[in-house]
C-alpha cells in the first residue's frame, strides 16, 4: 500500500502518470514509489538536508517536504553516488541496482520531458548496471514428475490440505505445464477459461492480456477441482475467482507459495531451493529441452516482451555438452 501523504506532490503526480498513461501494474507502482523514495532520502542526506542515523540509516528521513528546486539540482554524479551507497551499505545485487536505475530513469524522463518541471534530465546518460548471465534454476523432469505424483496422491484426512487436494493439484499442474507467473495464476477467473477451445486468458506484466492453451493434464485438473470447488459461502468479491482459499475468497500469493512448498517437501524436494517462480522456469526449460518448442512460441507463451529474456532457456546442460563431444565423427579415430 502506497502512503501518498509521505510523498511530495510531484512524486504522486508521477505515480498517477505511470498508472494511467503508462498502464503500469500495481507491483510496478510499488517498486517505483519505494525506489524513488529511497533515492530522495539519499539526496536529502547528500545535500546536507538530513542526517543519517547510526541505527536506522535513512529510514526515518522524511521526503514530503522536498521541492522541485532540489530535484533540479541533482546531477548524474548524485545518482551514481546513490547506487554506490546501495551497493556498499545494502550489498545490493546488480539486478536490484538495475531496477532502481530504471525507476530513476523513468522518473526523470517524466520530470524533464513530460512535465518540464526541471530544465535538464540528469539521468539521460545513466547506464544500467551490467548483469551477469545466470542460468535459471529448475526442477529436473524426474523431480517435476515426482511433484505431480505427490500432489495427485490421496492425502490422509488428518492432513491440513486434505479438503483442497484437487485444488492444489490443479495449481501445481498449471505451473508446470503452462509456465505462468504467480500473479497470473492467482488472478484467473472462471470466465477466463474457454473449455470448448481448451484455453484461458491471463493478465501478465504491464496489464497485458495473453492466451494460454491448456493441454489434457490442465483441463482434467481444472475440471476435477471445479467439482470440489465450494458452491456456497463464497465472498462477494471472489465469486468469479477460479482458486479459492479455505476462507472462500480468492486465494492469495502467500497461500499459493505455502501450498507449493508443502507439496515440494512431501515430494522430497528441498523447498528452500525452489520457489514458485522456479516452477515457471521448469515449465519453460522442459518445453524447450524435450518438446522442441520454437523460441518465439516460448516467448509468446511466457509473455516475455523481449526475446532476450526467453533465451535464458536455450541453455544446454552438461549431458548435452558431453553428448555433443561424443557425437563428433572423430571421436573413434
Amino acid at each position: 500500500m502506497i502512503n501518498r501523504e509521505e510523498n511530495p506532490d510531484f512524486l504522486n503526480d508521477f505515480l498517477d502518470y505511470s498508472s494511467t498513461i503508462l498502464n503500469k501494474s500495481p507491483n510496478t507502482m510499488k517498486e517505483y514509489n519505494y525506489d524513488i523514495n529511497h533515492f530522495l532520502k539519499f539526496i536529502k542526506y547528500k545535500f546536507k538536508m538530513a542526517e543519517m542515523d547510526d541505527e536506522t540509516g535513512l529510514s526515518n528521513v522524511k521526503v514530503n517536504d522536498i521541492t522541485v528546486d532540489t530535484i533540479a539540482k541533482i546531477q548524474l554524479e548524485d545518482i551514481h553516488a546513490f547506487l554506490g551507497y546501495m551497493k556498499e551499505t545494502f550489498h545490493s545485487k546488480p539486478a536490484t541496482l538495475a531496477r532502481k536505475t530504471a525507476s530513476i530513469r523513468v522518473f526523470f524522463h517524466y520530470m524533464c520531458n513530460k512535465t518540464k518541471k526541471i530544465p535538464n534530465n540528469p539521468a539521460i546518460d545513466l547506464e544500467s548496471p551490467k548483469l551477469g548471465k545466470r542460468l535459471p534454476k529448475y526442477l529436473s523432469l524426474d523431480q517435476a514428475r515426482d511433484l505431480l505424483k505427490t500432489a495427485s496422491a490421496p492425502l490422509p484426512a488428518s492432513h491440513g490440505n486434505h479438503d483442497n487436494a484437487t485444488r492444489n493439484l490443479a495449481i501445481i499442474t498449471l505451473f508446470l505445464n503452462c509456465g505462468m507467473r504467480l500473479s497470473e495464476l492467482v488472478g484467473i477467473n472462471i470466465k477466463d477459461i474457454d473449455f470448448s477451445e481448451n484455453k484461458l486468458n491471463v493478465i501478465g506484466k504491464g496489464n497485458k492480456e495473453r492466451t494460454i492453451y491448456l493441454n489434457k493434464a490442465c483441463t482434467n485438473a481444472i475440471n476435477n477441482y471445479l467439482q470440489d470447488r465450494p458452491k456456497e459461502g463464497i465472498k462477494f468479491d471472489s465469486r468469479d475467482a477460479l482458486f479459492l482459499s479455505e476462507q472462500r475468497r480468492r486465494i492469495s500469493n502467500r497461500t499459493v507459495q505455502y501450498i507449493v512448498k508443502e507439496e515440494m517437501r512431501m515430494a522430497g524436494i528441498d523447498p528452500n531451493k525452489f520457489s514458485v517462480h522456479k516452477l515457471r522456469h521448469t515449465a519453460a526449460t522442459l518445453m524447450y529441452k524435450y518438446g522442441n518448442v520454437d523460441i518465439r512460441a516460448l516467448q509468446e507463451l511466457l509473455g516475455h516482451e523481449s526475446i532476450s529474456t526467453t533465451e535464458i532457456y536455450t541453455h544446454v546442460d552438461n549431458e548435452q555438452i558431453r553428448a555433443a563431444v561424443e557425437s563428433n565423427p572423430l571421436a573413434d579415430e
